[in-house]
């Protein structure tokens, strides 16, 4: 028998993740809370079906340790790839500012049917991306290094 994943296994790794289900896509849309990017690092490939995102994502799974040992927090920029992406949809979005940083909240998914629906990926600020996908096909894959947090502080939410 062997022990579930834990947060620490991979601590120092960079994380390449994959969802195929609603399940797997609550794990990746922790993970890119509080991610923010410039507009200008959104793309759609509309023959290859593809979106992607290269955001600066808060390192969630390193935060618990970076507190307890009074290190810096960190983020990573990562790739947010979505496959079968038959539409995009904006709101509350100036994509005509190409100086615009976004904010990501969450991604959730609204299913339709067996394998498709529509993901919508909340935005601080009333924005939202909504795609429609064929089937779910959705990956996180860190492709820097770690560094230092601008901020320096842990993203709060309030309530």
């Amino acid at each position: 028998m062997t022990d579930d994943a834990r947060f620490a296994d991979g601590a120092d790794r960079p994380l390449r993740l994959r969802a195929m289900d609603a399940a797997d896509l609550q794990v990746i849309s922790s993970l890119v809370q509080d991610a923010v990017f410039p507009i200008a690092e959104m793309r759609w490939d509309r023959r290859r079906r593809r979106f992607g995102l290269l955001v600066n994502r808060f390192r969630w799974e390193d935060a618990a340790a970076a507190a307890r040992r009074r290190r810096p927090f960190e983020r990573v920029q990562s790739v947010l790839a979505i496959e079968d992406v038959m539409a995009v949809r904006t709101q509350g979005i100036d994509r005509g500012d190409p100086d615009l940083v976004l904010s990501l909240l969450e991604i959730g998914l609204e299913a339709q049917g067996e394998v498709g629906g529509r993901l919508i990926l909340t935005l601080a600020g009333d924005g939202a991306i909504a795609l429609e996908v064929e089937a779910l096909e959705v990956t996180l894959r860190d492709v820097t290094r770690p560094y230092e947090a601008p901020s320096g502080h842990r993203p709060e939410h309030p309530g």
